[in-house]
């Protein structure tokens, strides 16, 4: 491999020679992802519309100009983490990530092959692939935070997966955008919340405060005294048994009260039925009696006539 260092732009450089460099690099882009590593360098320059010493200038071989294509590609997906890493959504946006990441190496395969079969990285890779697994790390701990990644996923564990995700890419699809089992195996780095648990969590008993003010306390209705729980699980109805015998008491009284007044309306019935009778006779004094009794009758007890 040639040694040689290739002429690079500096501040100082001359804006159309930045031009022309910044020319060649996208031709060569273009061209590696169409035919591959073994494109010529004269294809690349008249891709770029340079001509061939231009191109050797800034890039004295193959070699050279294959690792600024590469070096392009990292810094790009470096800027791209870092943007992405401050993110309301860091889950939406580590996972936006992943995607540019598998869909942009399928175009670059036969590049990443190279490096992989002649010694990654490289010395003047090495500082772009630090600073990419930096930004990626930074990435990967903003949508941890957020309990959108696995908790135990590491930098090492999402290079790893990265080269299993082109991989199924590459077999799956040949269209733009993210193949439907790359995308499936995707969602493997994703916390586990529990809506997707198989198994409910178990609810917590509800703690239960029996002074709480949500609990209201009953009253005894005979002497208004606050009802205390009996133990038994039964609700009381009344504070004492004294309370209990009073309200019996009352109970009986008003049964008697309604008993003493039917008896009444009867005899008021039998003596309106008699003077009716006295008086017209005949069926008119019967009417006359009938609707005695349902007036007595109602007044005696208008909720049950009512009810009739």
């Amino acid at each position: 491999m040639t040694a040689a260092t290739p002429v690079r732009s500096g501040p100082n450089a001359r804006a159309d020679a930045r031009r022309n460099r910044a020319l060649v690099l996208a031709a060569a882009q273009r061209a590696f992802v169409e035919y591959g590593t073994e494109v010529s360098l004269a294809e690349i320059a008249r891709r770029a519309g340079v001509g061939a010493g231009t191109v050797h200038r800034h890039f004295p071989s193959k070699n050279h100009l294959l690792e600024a294509v590469m070096q392009l590609r990292i810094d790009r997906l470096t800027a791209l983490a870092l943007g992405y890493r401050d993110a309301p959504d860091a889950g939406a946006a580590y996972f936006a990530f992943c995607a540019e990441v598998v869909t942009s190496t399928i175009g670059n395969g036969a590049l990443c092959e190279l490096f992989d079969n002649d010694g990654w990285p490289r010395d003047g890779l090495r500082e772009a692939g630090e600073r990419f697994h930096l930004a990626l790390g930074q990435l990967l701990a903003a949508a941890q935070r957020q309990h959108a990644v696995r908790a135990d996923l590491t930098v090492p564990d999402v290079l790893a997966l990265f080269t299993g995700y082109v991989a199924i890419q590459r077999i799956s699809t040949t269209q733009p955008g993210l193949a439907r089992p790359a995308a499936l195996v995707l969602e493997a780095m994703r916390a586990t919340t529990p809506d997707r648990r198989v198994t409910k969590p178990r609810n917590p008993a509800a703690a239960r405060d029996e002074n709480a003010p949500h609990n209201v306390t009953a009253l005894c209705p005979v002497c208004a005294t606050p009802l205390r729980p009996t133990g038994t699980g039964r609700p009381a109805r009344y504070c004492s048994p004294a309370c209990r015998q009073k309200a019996h008491r009352r109970r009986h009284s008003v049964a008697a009260a309604g008993t003493a007044a039917d008896a009444v309306a009867v005899a008021a019935i039998g003596t309106a039925a008699t003077a009716a009778i006295a008086d017209t006779g005949g069926t008119t004094a019967i009417a006359a009696a009938g609707a005695t009794a349902s007036a007595v009758g109602a007044t005696a007890d208008p909720g049950r006539h009512t009810a009739n």
